[in-house]
């Protein structure tokens, strides 16, 4: 009998143990959610971009081409951000292969002609509103646009080029993938205004309209 008081006492000693260690242990809690910083816009960036220009030709007689071709190369710019609007500018110069050709017969003699656009520059300021690591942006400013006329016959080719600077305007969706990086969709429209050429001494009116979907990636320092 004795026996089994001892056990009973030791038994209960235990569980009041366990239960007064219970009592003093902190509650467990679960360790808050992760949360990255909001992303600042702020600052000077680089990058790169390519894609595809789709333009048109269109000269003082009427007659018009297109010329589409790969469009590519970089851009620098800066951010100020101020709450959730974000203002900017922006430089940056494209090399092509737009081009359009045509031929003909003059006088049983063939001969081809083609419009080309090799390179074209922007100086434009941004305006974009961030939904944090997302950022929608208008654009405009002014576009520099070298255009090329030559003609080849008999062997024969002779060629003439001019820059002209006209309007540059469109806008885009920018992505803060990574600290430091953004990738970025973007449509620029170009307009020469009419521009004028002499070509084998003849003096040739045009306008060249340029419509361009490229995407890009920036470096933020």
């Amino acid at each position: 009998m004795r026996a089994g008081k001892i056990i009973l006492a030791t038994m209960l000693a235990c569980a009041a143990s366990s239960a007064m260690a219970a009592d003093l242990s902190p509650a467990y809690k679960a360790p808050p959610a992760y949360r990255s910083a909001a992303v600042n816009w702020t600052g000077l960036y680089v990058g790169l971009n390519a894609g595809g220009g789709f333009g048109r030709f269109t000269d003082d007689v009427g007659d018009s081409v297109n010329a589409n071709g790969f469009v590519g190369g970089g851009q620098i710019g800066y951010n100020w951000q101020i709450q959730q609007l974000v203002l900017g500018v922006e430089g940056d110069f494209q090399g092509t292969s737009q081009k359009a050709t045509q031929t003909s017969t003059v006088l049983g003699i063939p001969v081809s002609a083609s419009e080309s656009l090799p390179w074209f520059g922007t100086a434009r300021a941004r305006v974009g509103y961030a939904f944090d690591s997302m950022m929608i942006y208008g654009t405009a400013g002014v576009g520099w646009t070298n255009v090329k006329i030559s003609g080849t016959a008999l062997g024969v080719t002779v060629s003439s080029e001019t820059t002209k600077a006209g309007l540059a305007a469109g806008g885009g969706i920018e992505w803060m993938f990574a600290p430091r990086w953004s990738a970025k969709l973007e449509y620029i429209h170009l307009d020469s205004g009419n521009t004028t050429i002499t070509f084998a001494g003849v003096p040739v009116t045009g306008r060249f309209r340029d419509n361009i979907v490229r995407a890009g990636v920036n470096y933020h320092f």
